[in-house]
């Protein structure tokens, strides 16, 4: 197969792009209608927020969080105890060559965004911002 020229190997390629959004969309399908036997997970909503897909597309992890973010260990252990299903059961209704291995991990963006707005609400980056302002007004 021939190397692609373009991607120089600095970020994830379309085609892991794309791989892992298909597997995001088909996961966050299975686990909304309860396709797994466990009635334990299928109690819980879970968001999958991200799949990334390793260059050779046989691993992917699930970035994942449950609604509210409360239980998320308990839903994380669900997963996982729940792993070798879940990829039988997501794989099923894709066209890849290999059922790519999955792992998940907590979702953390979330938490990130609420530590970039309590950063933006302090008071010395309101006035270094207002002095930006200013000094973009003058020029």
């Amino acid at each position: 197969m021939a190397k692609n020229k373009l991607h120089t190997g600095q970020g994830p390629s379309q085609r892991q792009l794309r791989v892992g959004e298909l597997i995001r969309r088909r996961l966050a399908e299975v686990l909304a209608r309860g396709d797994v036997h466990d009635p334990e997970l299928n109690r819980m909503s879970i968001t999958v927020g991200e799949v990334r897909a390793t260059p050779d597309l046989r691993n992917a992890v699930a970035y994942v969080m449950p609604l509210g973010g409360r239980q998320a260990a308990e839903a994380l252990e669900a997963l996982n105890r729940n792993r070798v299903e879940l990829r039988r059961v997501v794989v099923k209704g894709l066209a890849l060559k290999f059922a790519p291995e999955l792992r998940f991990e907590l979702d953390d963006t979330f938490d990130r965004i609420d530590d970039t707005r309590r950063m933006f609400d302090q008071e010395t980056v309101q006035r270094d911002i207002a002095a930006r302002h200013e000094d973009d007004d003058e020029a």
